[in-house]
Parts: structure tokens; sequence; C-alpha cells
């Protein structure tokens, strides 16, 4: 699909692709009344800006669309294969990485109450540890703030793959 695809697609194909980014309804609905897009910077520009802040609400019902890191995507409001994608680096098979997320993810739970999050596409299990246990002395706010950084990123990333493919490929070499 291309930004011109997206542009054509009906009003509720548009918002199903854009809730699978990020199943905000304001960001949703922001990002689908805004078209037509010219190209992907005019979209992106367009998502990044809703997605900039969440309130406390959206945070949540973002969060409720990922499984933890390192754990295969297993409530109905996971996005499955957008997350097995994304966390493809980190290699669940390995006892010591599933044994040292499955602990950093309890942590980190228990610290800020609610799932640890991190654009996990292209980051390997030691790069995403390393995140999860520095992002573990952050302040309340700071974290919160991070979490919506990260969620954002993801967005993005999705809706690029989705709506924007020959802007992957370009911007990775």
């Amino acid at each position: 699909m291309s930004v011109h695809d997206f542009n054509e697609l009906p009003a509720s194909e548009a918002e199903r692709l854009l809730r699978s980014c990020l199943p905000v309804e304001r960001w949703i609905s922001t990002v689908a009344q805004g078209r037509p897009y010219a190209d992907w910077p005019a979209l992106r520009s367009t998502a990044e800006s809703a997605a900039a802040h969440l309130s406390d609400d959206e945070l949540e019902t973002a969060l409720a669309g990922h499984p933890r890191i390192g754990e295969r995507a297993s409530g109905p409001r996971h996005e499955a294969a957008h997350s097995a994608r994304e966390q493809s680096g980190v290699d669940r098979d390995d006892p010591a990485v599933a044994r040292a997320l499955a602990e950093g993810n309890a942590a980190y739970e228990r610290r800020f109450d609610r799932v640890f999050l991190i654009r996990a596409a292209g980051r390997t299990a030691p790069e995403i540890l390393s995140e999860l246990h520095r992002r573990l002395s952050n302040d309340d706010r700071t974290e919160r703030d991070e979490t919506v950084t990260q969620l954002r990123e993801i967005a993005l990333l999705r809706l690029q793959q989705a709506a924007a493919p020959d802007a992957v490929t370009q911007e990775a070499t």
C-alpha cells in the first residue's frame, strides 16, 4: 500500500488500519480526517503530532494492545502479527533471556503498575534489557513520558510499514 492508497481507503478501513498502529480513538480520528496526505512526511507529521501527548486513559488503552516484552501476544486486543515481527530480535528460546525479561517485566510492573513498553524492532534482547534496567530508575513522570514516546515510535513504524513501505526501504538505505 502507498500513501495514495491509504488516502483512498474507505473511512472504516483507514480507521481499522490506524487502530492496529495505535488504538487511541482521538489519534485515529485525527489521522484519518487529515486525509488526503501528499506523501509519507505529511502523514508522519500528522500522526506524530497527534500521538505526542496521551491522556492517562489513552495510555492505558494503548498499552492494553501490547504483550510483555519477551512474551507472545495472547490477548484479543494484542496485535499478534505486529508484536511477533517487532520482537523478532528477542530470543524467547534462550532460558537466560527469558528469565531476565520475566524478572525485569515483573520489577517494572511492581514499580510503575503497567507493562514495560519499548520499540523492540531493531533491538536485541541485551539492548532491551539494558533499557528496561535503566528505565526502572526513572521517576513516574519521566517514565510515563518515555512510555508515550515508545508508543509513538511503535505507531509510526507500524503506520509506515502499512502505508509507506517504500519509505521504510529508503530510510534503511
